[in-house]
């Protein structure tokens, strides 16, 4: 009888643990440990970007409650903002250190060497356009990665010295020139 206590004992805990035949709970123990991995190299690279911004990593009620992520604002005297609230431009740095901080966690043991961003210029003014491209110059020179950036945006025309263009021809066929 106490080996079958013992023997019961160790699945109750392990099915606390992992969350008896779905894993429910382990599933979500890893999730979270990837999330503050994430944010962590999120961090890294927001201190490269700008002085302005640093994530929280949720607590468990947070995550419990599925609020969104919130961000510390150093110009706002580092008042705790949901990242629902941030501007375009905003967001677009926000977004591309996470792009980043996600090529850092899957590089691990692989070198990623490019990053294709798709569009997402449209929405910036003029000076966080600028600054956008002033950022992606400087990955690209520290990471030496290849950036490749998908827009309509005029204004990269002129900071971008490598271009592709695509020119519809007609009947679902398309060409291209290397600039």
């Amino acid at each position: 009888l106490d080996n079958l206590k013992r023997e019961e004992s160790l699945w109750s805990t392990l099915d606390k643990m992992i969350g008896g035949s779905s894993g429910d709970n382990f599933s979500n123990f890893v999730q979270d440990l990837t999330m503050e991995q994430l944010i962590g190299f999120t961090n890294k690279r927001l201190l490269g970007l700008s002085d302005r911004y640093q994530l929280q990593t949720p607590t468990a009620q947070d995550t419990s409650k599925k609020a969104s992520l919130k961000i510390y604002d150093a110009y706002m005297g580092n008042q705790l903002r949901a990242v629902k609230t941030l501007s375009g431009g905003e967001t677009f740095i926000v977004s591309l250190a996470m792009a980043f901080a996600l090529s850092d966690l899957a590089a691990k043991n692989i070198r990623i060497e490019s990053i294709f961003i798709d569009e997402g210029f449209g929405t910036l003014d003029p000076e966080t356009l600028d600054q956008a491209i002033s950022i992606l110059e400087k990955l690209q020179s520290e990471d030496d990665k290849s950036i490749g950036v998908i827009s309509h945006v005029a204004a990269l025309k002129e900071r971008i010295s490598t271009q592709i263009k695509l020119e519809k021809s007609g009947a679902g066929y398309s060409s291209f020139t290397i600039e």
